[in-house]
């Protein structure tokens, strides 16, 4: 063939695969500059839901642009298999973004499992049989949780379980020394990502010292910035280096950090400590808005606004759909009237299409 034959060639090879090409995917900018206010503030909440069926009046939410994703708990798993027909139903309905919704469970281990199989222990039994093991059941956890269509686990627990704490009694901690329980927050996280399923480091930036339910009434944490940055931070900043995508941030007050809010109110600790010092860059998302414990600081509207001003991605509403709307319509009233600004929501919207697009 000729140099000019072959040119030929090419240029109508070139202009066949030109109209034959798939598309390219729009980039995360543009598909979140198309948003409504609405539909901004509404892909930052994540709720819950009673009962076994998905109702309606959630998967309407869902095709408006209101909501995410969704949390999982018992109520809502009558079987393995009922929970992934609702939950693939969910994925099928028509949404704003096209990723794949949020869809979470809390599968310690342990005393928080909500879906039978792995992993097969406790994190402090995990503990005692050492990194490789954690490793392995984080991805056996990974493969229980796609199989019924769940993409982000909340766990693994990164508070240490120091002794008298809730977390030590209730053998949700991998340890009490900071070391060993680093690599083990690693490895777990690790097998999760692994195996397909964002892994949630929790809860920042720590538990590992209070007595008493973080969901009962606020805690608080009584010892120094040096401590809690060489000890109690210590498993999430090895989490945050071995690529975890999410941080939960604490019900808890911290004040040698921030002497008037709870950790997930406080822009000094999500913005400052988590962002800043621990230089994380992926999803972050507060514990449970709807707990008792926070109901001293305002109701959902203004816990929306506050826990988004502190630097928080993702609200979480595991109890009632009414407080995620008036999150939503807080939100929206906030960016109206100065107190928030689109530019914040569009950064946090950006974090969170960016892992919804890495999700299997």
């Amino acid at each position: 063939m000729t140099t000019l034959a072959a040119a030929l060639a090419a240029l109508a090879l070139a202009a066949v695969n030109a109209t034959t090409r798939a598309p390219e995917p729009v980039p995360v900018t543009d598909a979140v500059d198309r948003l409504s206010l609405r539909e901004l503030a509404g892909q930052r909440i994540i709720v819950g839901y009673g009962g076994a069926d998905m109702p309606a009046s959630l998967r309407a939410r869902v095709r408006s642009g209101a909501v995410g994703g969704v949390i999982v708990f018992d109520r809502n798993i009558p079987s393995r298999r009922h929970l992934r027909s609702q939950l693939r139903r969910l994925q099928r309905t028509a949404h704003p973004l096209d990723a794949p919704l949020l869809t979470m469970v809390d599968q310690e281990g342990g005393l928080v499992k909500r879906l039978s199989g792995p992993p097969a222990a406790s994190p402090a039994r995990m503990g005692d049989r050492g990194t490789a093991y954690v490793g392995r059941e984080g991805r056996a956890t990974a493969a229980n949780l796609r199989a019924v269509a769940l993409n982000v686990n909340l766990a693994p627990i990164a508070d240490l379980g120091l002794p008298g704490s809730y977390q030590r009694a209730t053998g949700r901690a991998f340890g009490d020394r900071a070391a060993p329980v680093s690599a083990l927050v690693r490895a777990f996280a690790t097998g999760l990502q692994a195996g397909g399923v964002a892994a949630t480091l929790k809860h920042f930036p720590g538990l590992g010292r209070v007595s008493g339910d973080e969901d009962a009434r606020v805690q608080t944490v009584r010892v120094g910035a040096v401590t809690l940055r060489h000890q109690d931070e210590a498993p999430f900043r090895a989490g945050i280096r071995g690529g975890a995508r999410m941080v939960m941030t604490s019900t808890a007050r911290y004040p040698a950090l921030d002497g008037r809010r709870p950790a997930l109110l406080s822009r000094t600790i999500t913005t400052g400590e988590l962002r800043g010092r621990l230089g994380f860059g992926g999803v972050v998302i507060t514990d449970d808005l709807d707990v008792p414990a926070l109901r001293p600081y305002g109701r959902a509207g203004r816990l929306a606004i506050d826990a988004t001003v502190a630097g928080n991605d993702l609200l979480l509403y595991c109890q009632s759909a009414t407080s995620a709307d008036e999150a939503l319509d807080a939100t929206v009233r906030a960016v109206g009237d100065g107190r928030l600004s689109r530019d914040r929501l569009e950064a946090s919207v950006r974090r969170i299409l960016a892992l919804r697009t890495a999700l299997p």
